[in-house]
């Protein structure tokens, strides 16, 4: 009906009513405060930083274990990304690694964080939101107070997870979505801003509409702005997807328990589970080796594709990828460990309704 009504219209560019309907829905779901749509999730990121004014001579705390977006997104700035380690329990940012960390290498000049063995001022933390799973929220907002830098949420595969009670992507200065083809909700590519700062939401609003000013014919630019915004087509099927994400949620825990099920009389290899903190989307299942073997993972993934199935590894860690060899670091074993045994298995909720009655 959405999609039909766009194409009916005309109206299927940046400017249409399902983009604000898009962003009430999603306000409405997470209780955030401000909601702005937008391109794809990396383009969110990079907003977000732009509008804090990090750029040149500037690092980011983030994790090394995270999808190359959200190291991406740091670069586009200027600035470098600084990679940290995460927790086994929630494969986020690890927060006492990382307090202990900053207090070893950083002083304060004129107000700033600044690393000292590079001489950059640390200008914010991502912590990410891994396969779905609720970082330690609690640990790093205090960690966020206690260095006083922002706290940016990478919820991008995190739409429907909780911590607490309270929707992630609610604790920072400001957090993304992403409605990517393989996220529980798809716009086909897109993504969102969460905030509930009222003037950073305006600026991003600003930003992400090339930066132009309201004026009633005029076209009035007064700084650099980036074409970041959804069009209503892709906010259109966005409104029809969000009708539906309370069942996609319950059909994604429903798969997940299957899985645990399925491998609990199975040595050598157990499901991952949600933290203590958290009710999960479980957007992406994995099953954790006992043996950090990479060999051993190789073989079990080649043998699941083999079988039909569409196994894949974790990401690679950032700091392995040859653009971010140089780039700054704490100590990453936790980080390199578990990417030697994560094996992530299919977990479309569509695979919920095979499962036997």
């Amino acid at each position: 009906m959405y999609l039909k009504d766009c194409i009916d219209t005309g109206w299927v560019s940046t400017a249409g009513k399902y983009v604000e309907k898009f962003e009430h829905m999603i306000a409405n779901f997470t209780k955030a405060r401000h909601v702005v749509a937008t391109s794809s999730g990396t383009a969110a990121l990079h907003a977000i930083f732009s509008a804090l004014n990090i750029g040149c001579d500037d690092e980011v705390i983030v994790p090394s274990f995270t999808f190359v977006g959200t190291a991406n997104a740091v670069t586009y700035t200027g600035a470098t990304p600084h990679f940290v380690d995460i927790e086994r329990i929630s494969l986020g940012l690890d927060a006492k690694k990382l307090r202990k960390h900053l207090k070893s290498i950083t002083t304060r000049e004129n107000a700033e964080l600044i690393n000292c063995k590079t001489g950059k001022r640390i200008a914010a933390i991502v912590c990410v939101h891994a396969f779905g799973h609720p970082s330690d929220l609690d640990a790093l907002s205090d960690l966020s107070n206690e260095f006083r830098i922002p706290l940016i949420e990478d919820a991008a595969e995190a739409l429907g997870s909780y911590y607490n009670h309270k929707h992630t992507g609610t604790f920072g200065r400001a957090s993304i979505l992403s409605f990517n083809g393989n996220k529980t909700i798809t716009t086909g590519g897109g993504g969102a801003i969460l905030t509930n700062d009222t003037t950073l939401a305006d600026k991003l609003r600003y930003l992400t509409s090339t930066a132009k000013e309201k004026h009633q014919w005029e076209f009035i630019h007064q700084e650099i702005g980036f074409n970041y915004r959804l069009p209503n087509i892709n906010a259109a099927l966005g409104c029809a997807q969000m009708e539906k994400l309370p069942d996609f949620l319950i059909q994604k825990r429903k798969l997940a328990k299957a899985y645990k099920e399925a491998f609990s009389s199975i040595d050598g290899v157990n499901i991952f589970s949600e933290p203590r903190w958290a009710k999960s989307n479980y957007w992406l299942n994995f099953l954790v080796l006992e043996t950090s073997d990479v060999s051993f993972r190789d073989k079990s993934l080649a043998a699941l594709n083999n079988a039909g199935y569409g196994a894949r590894p974790a990401w690679r860690p950032m700091h392995l990828l040859p653009m971010f060899k140089t780039a700054y670091r704490s100590d990453l074993s936790v980080t390199e460990d578990m990417y030697a045994r994560i094996i992530n298995v299919p977990s479309s909720s569509q695979l919920s309704e095979r499962l036997p009655k």
